[in-house]
């Protein structure tokens, strides 16, 4: 009987031939990753001290914790305690990755996104390592404290659901539209308690910026982390960068998965995420015509340099609106390094958007705060109530163009007019 990625991952992190969804199993993660943030890493750094007496982490090459919240700091108790963080890093003798960029992007970028590897973090976004083939879930901050003092933790092997893409792209579509496309046609809890594996032939033509934004969202699904079979072209970005050497693994063409889909993606069109939950998910032409006051095009979701691309080439020449406010946030300094020498930047900046070095803070309203009464679109991961700002705004979760091009007439677009914009 053949295995699930998932299972084949898990199998070699707890030393054993084999594994079934469904088996208990004392599991060494090959990372430990977290980003500082008040309730979370102060209280695991306390307990790790003071509770368990421990003045030495197991295997410390496996962590590393990255400050890109409340970034830049703008009250000194902030800084205070990004600091605190340092120090404890620095105790440890543990990466602080800070000013890079959003952590779960970094960690791909600096080698943490490792082909069969088994990741944790209190962070689901974190499974966009899955993009690179690792199995990487978000763990409460109890059995987060676990790994943080003792190499193994207890786990149980989940089932994995697979989903299919085939068929051809109606023009416009990212991948942003392809995961809502998903959800509105199998519900927001098809996957639940499982590891959503995506696969066809149109994810083996993604690039890996498409699948991180598809993978790292897949907690909408009701999933607990998501996963691509690695090709060569994810092999030949992750392996120069790989912090471990490990053997990639695939999923066996006789596995067993607790229930498969196929979808034909030319039946996906134009998608909008409609408040207050990014589960309510339907074609953008419902919606057309809005007014609409505020843009966000960034986060560990999609900011990445095919977003910016995809709305550089929809504003340049334009000017945002008058009272409209246009914030671009690359995920990470290198994709705003490499948007600087594309010159996607200055697109934006002659356009009049407000251009941001890498943060976490916009996505959740810190930073470009929305007031009661304006309503957004974002390509941000959530649009609950109050998630960027007051709870009487509203947030709507679209795909980077249709942003770009909202900026400049203050109304969500129709479907017709982005085409439009493919033509020019």
């Amino acid at each position: 009987m053949g295995q699930t990625m998932v299972e084949k991952i898990l199998a070699r992190a707890s030393g054993q031939e084999s594994v079934s969804a469904g088996d208990d199993v004392r599991v060494r993660p090959d990372f430990v990753l977290a980003y500082d943030f008040p309730g979370y890493t102060n209280v695991i750094f306390k307990q790790v001290r003071e509770e368990f007496g421990i003045q030495q982490l197991p295997s410390p090459e496996r962590f590393a914790i990255f400050i890109d919240h409340m970034v830049p700091a703008v009250k000194p108790e902030e800084e205070d305690f990004h600091e605190g963080t340092r120090e404890w890093c620095r105790q440890f003798g543990i990466p602080c990755i800070e000013r890079e960029g959003i952590g779960h992007q970094v960690a791909v970028e600096t080698g943490f996104g490792v082909p069969g590897a088994f990741a944790v973090h209190f962070d689901g976004h974190i499974a966009q390592l899955g993009a690179l083939g690792t199995f990487a879930v978000n763990m409460p901050r109890q059995t987060l404290v676990e790994a943080f003092v003792r190499e193994y933790i207890d786990f149980r092997v989940p089932p994995t659901v697979r989903v299919d893409l085939v068929g051809e792209l109606q023009p416009g579509v990212m991948a942003r539209d392809l995961f809502h496309g998903i959800m509105a046609k199998l519900g927001n809890r098809f996957a639940q308690f499982a590891v959503l594996e995506l696969g066809g032939e149109v994810i083996e033509q993604m690039s890996l910026d498409g699948r991180q934004a598809m993978t790292g969202i897949a907690m909408f699904t009701g999933a607990i982390s998501a996963l691509i079979n690695p090709d060569q072209a994810m092999l030949d970005y992750a392996k120069p960068r790989a912090k471990i050497d490990l053997e990639p693994v695939a999923s066996d063409p006789d596995c067993t998965y607790a229930a498969r889909y196929t979808i034909d993606v030319g039946e996906i069109e134009l998608m909008i995420a409609v408040p207050p939950t990014p589960s309510d998910t339907q074609p953008l032409r419902h919606y057309a015509g809005f007014d609409v006051q505020v843009g966000y095009i960034g986060s560990c979701a999609s900011g990445r340099i095919e977003d910016l691309r995809a709305a550089a080439a929809v504003l340049r020449g334009k000017k945002v609106k008058p009272g409209f406010t246009l914030n671009v946030v690359p995920t990470s300094q290198r994709v705003m390094s490499q948007a600087a020498r594309e010159g996607l930047l200055e697109v934006f900046s002659d356009a009049g958007a407000f251009v941001s070095s890498p943060s976490c803070d916009f996505c959740y309203g810190r930073i470009g705060t929305m007031r009661a009464g304006q309503r957004a679109l974002s390509t941000g991961t959530l649009n609950v109530r109050g998630r960027m700002g007051s709870p009487d705004s509203e947030i709507f979760l679209v795909n980077a163009a249709v942003i770009a091009k909202a900026a400049t007439t203050g109304l969500i677009p129709s479907p017709e007019e982005m085409q439009e914009e493919l033509v020019q």
